[in-house]
C-alpha cells in the first residue's frame, strides 16, 4: 500500500491573488498601527508590496505559483 503524498501547509497569504495579498497587508498594517506593534506594521507593508509584485506578474500572464506563463505549452 502506498502512502498518500504529503502536502505542504502554507499560510493564507500563499494562496491568494495579488489583490488579496494587498488587502491582507493593509489590514495587518492598520492592526499593527492600532496596537503599536512595529513588527505587524512591517509585515503588513511587506505583504502589500508582495501583492503589488504578484499583480504585476499576473498582468504579464505569469502563474505566481509555478513561475510559468499561463499561455505557454506544457512539455
Amino acid at each position: 500500500m502506498t502512502e498518500p503524498e504529503e502536502k505542504e501547509d502554507h499560510g493564507l497569504a500563499d494562496s491568494v491573488s495579488g489583490l488579496g495579498q494587498k488587502i491582507i497587508g493593509e489590514i495587518e498594517f492598520i492592526g499593527g498601527a492600532l496596537t503599536g506593534d512595529p513588527i505587524t506594521v512591517a509585515e503588513g507593508e511587506y505583504n502589500a508590496e508582495v501583492g503589488d509584485v504578484r499583480e504585476d506578474l499576473e498582468d504579464e500572464g505569469l502563474d505566481t505559483e509555478s513561475g510559468r506563463r499561463g499561455d505557454a505549452e506544457t512539455e
